[in-house]
């Protein structure tokens, strides 16, 4: 094989994804499941989201009138479509939900893993 990224795949060093980097379902695994007829349906396996005193606390954020969630990840984060790590990090099931309360202070964390200063 002359792709050497391509045989990293083949030997199960890197895993292929259909999601893009800033997805919070790039890491979560696929499964199959066959059915009766013999149609393989594949799906995505649990994302376990862990407890948010996992997540290092960069600052917190306090929400103001007319807030929406991907715009505070947009300025806070630098990409709005990772607003899912402030719901992860505030243990949010419903995000619009974090901006519905003027005056509430939010956490803004580095991702699950990433120490923060101090606690390397």
């Amino acid at each position: 094989m002359s792709d050497p990224v391509q045989a990293l795949f083949q030997v199960g060093l890197l895993r292929s994804t259909a999601f893009p980097p800033n997805s919070r379902y790039h890491s979560t695994d696929t499964a199959t499941h066959s059915r009766a007829d013999g149609t393989v349906v594949v799906y995505l396996r649990r994302r376990i989201v862990p407890p948010p005193e996992r997540f290092a606390l960069i600052r917190q954020y306090t929400v103001r009138e007319g807030d929406r969630l991907d715009r505070v990840a947009a300025k806070e984060i630098g990409d709005p479509e990772l607003f899912w790590l402030i719901c992860d990090a505030n243990g949010a099931i419903r995000p619009n939900e974090l901006m519905d309360t003027v005056g509430r202070r939010i956490r803004i964390t580095l991702p699950e893993g990433v120490p923060g200063p101090g606690q390397g």
